[in-house]
């Protein structure tokens, strides 16, 4: 996280299966950025990996330390803390670059410390999701507690500027695509749920800007260079 005004919130919720589903089989150490209350971290080290976290939150950082080998008090807008070298084999960023008001360094510290084959996975909510698009054009973009409108939500990505912004620090997008589901009110209930749920694939997939909720982006570096 990335001010003062988030320090005592706890971010908690049961893990993240698209960013778990891209761990590299046999990976020995990862780097959860961002590890809110150590959900991902927990499954993550189920898996058998050593997991180190970054937290700006100590309540976090106090309900995450069971589940890593090491957790770090650190505001991301520097980068990550210069103890942690790393290697990792891969790094995780569940809903933590839209908190960061200017990425670069974090960009830079992550792709450094990847291990030869190592995968950087990100997730970000979709601001431009249909339900956002028609509030903003109803001229309503009121922050909330939590969700989309988190009012610690500093930057905003659509699918195709989060692509560009891993291109110009150095990363390949190996692969980029949105959950979510389409908007069927009362027909939901009416329709098979196995219908349904290829209907929400198949819209999330085609138009991922539109339909999904949430953004998943799978990169590798591809430079050293800044």
């Amino acid at each position: 996280m990335s001010n003062h005004a988030v320090q005592d919130k706890v971010y908690q919720n049961p893990g993240n299966p698209q960013i778990l589903r891209w761990i590299p089989p046999g990976a020995r150490a990862v780097l959860d950025v961002g590890c809110g209350a150590g959900e991902n971290a927990r499954l993550i080290a189920a898996l058998g990996a050593a997991v180190d976290g970054v937290t700006l939150s100590e309540a976090e950082a106090a309900i995450a330390r069971p589940h890593l080998r090491s957790v770090h008090l650190h505001n991301l807008e520097g980068g990550l803390p210069p103890e942690m070298t790393g290697p990792y084999d891969a790094v995780t960023a569940s809903h933590v670059l839209e908190h960061i008001c200017f990425p670069e360094a974090l960009l830079r510290d992550v792709r450094a410390r990847l291990a030869p084959g190592g995968v950087f996975i990100v997730a970000i909510p979709n601001m431009l999701t249909i339900k956002y698009r028609l509030r903003l054009l109803l001229g309503r973009i009121e922050y909330e507690a939590k969700g989309i409108m988190d009012n610690t939500h500093f930057r905003w990505y659509t699918f195709r500027s989060f692509q560009q912004l891993l291109s110009a620090h150095g990363y390949q997008v190996v692969e980029a695509y949105g959950t979510g589901y389409f908007p069927l009110p009362l027909l939901r209930e009416l329709l098979p749920g196995a219908l349904s749920a290829a209907l929400d694939r198949l819209s999330c997939r085609l138009f991922p800007g539109l339909f999904a909720i949430q953004l998943v982006f799978v990169a590798r570096p591809t430079a050293k260079a800044d």
